[in-house]
């Protein structure tokens, strides 16, 4: 029987679509990262992507977030081709990505997630203010609006990234692994501000490594490369499936347990 999720799952409608891909290819010079990859991503709902390193997780991410172009196949995000209304689609890199060699506060990282509205020389407006103060508002970190990035703790720091995409107010929302090694105040914020956004009727995609995580979306991508599977959790994280995309990684318990990675490490698992 599969785990039960930890939070009520959304009716995933299923003629609202925010992303279809078909035959879509993605690489990297000679290395093929995405291949010929068909998709649909539903508007309103959590989509996890899961699937080995190296597996196109983050390359998705890319071509919803319009950060790379598609070698091959046909994208539409939000109902237009790759290059238009960025300012809809808001793309959260992992809070390693900040540059810490630059003095920046907690505000003005934030106040970055306004610069497709206003543009990067243009005047911040009421409207834009309070996006921002909502933004840290509701990642929790208010009161670390002076602070600089560079003093923050690893989770403080991936509040701030999220929050700067929360700032945009954008109707989908990509997550590049978010509450990967989070603290326990930091993964309740995010966790906490994915439901309220899908609740809002917001789109959220977020990779990861977490089958329990996976699991507890409303529909989940699985590649190995290729889409290996996709739709609802329980369709997707079968024995079968996972074993496509991790091979020997990915074993069954004495209890038709499916685990991925050591089996003498029982971290994350998922009851098929």
């Amino acid at each position: 029987m599969p785990i039960q999720p930890s939070r009520p799952t959304v009716a995933v409608d299923e003629s609202r679509v925010a992303a279809t891909a078909e035959g879509v290819t993605a690489a990297y010079g000679d290395h093929l990262a995405l291949d010929r990859a068909d998709f649909r991503i539903p508007a309103g709902a959590r989509t996890a992507v899961i699937g080995p390193n190296g597996s196109g997780k983050t390359t998705l991410l890319r071509l919803l977030g319009h950060l790379t172009d598609p070698a091959a196949g046909r994208l539409t995000v939000l109902g237009a081709p790759p290059g238009r209304r960025r300012r809809d689609v808001a793309h959260v890199l992992q809070a390693t990505h900040i540059n810490e060699g630059l003095p920046l506060t907690v505000r003005e990282v934030v106040t970055m997630g306004r610069y497709p509205h206003v543009g990067l020389l243009g005047r911040m407006g009421p409207r834009d203010r309070q996006a921002v103060d909502d933004a840290m508002d509701r990642m929790g970190i208010a009161e670390l609006a002076g602070r600089q990035v560079v003093e923050l703790s690893g989770g403080q720091r991936q509040r701030v990234s999220v929050a700067q995409g929360l700032a945009q107010q954008a109707d989908l929302l990509l997550l590049d692994e978010p509450v990967t090694g989070l603290d326990v105040p930091s993964l309740a914020a995010v966790t906490g501000m994915v439901d309220d956004e899908v609740e809002s009727g917001r789109t959220v995609v977020l990779t990861t490594h977490d089958i329990a995580e996976a699991a507890d979306a409303d529909h989940v991508i699985l590649l190995a490369t290729r889409v290996v599977a996709s739709g609802p959790p329980d369709d997707v994280l079968t024995h079968d499936h996972l074993a496509a995309a991790y091979g020997a990684a990915t074993f069954t318990t004495a209890d038709g347990t499916v685990v991925i990675g050591d089996p003498h490490v029982h971290r994350r698992a998922h009851r098929h």
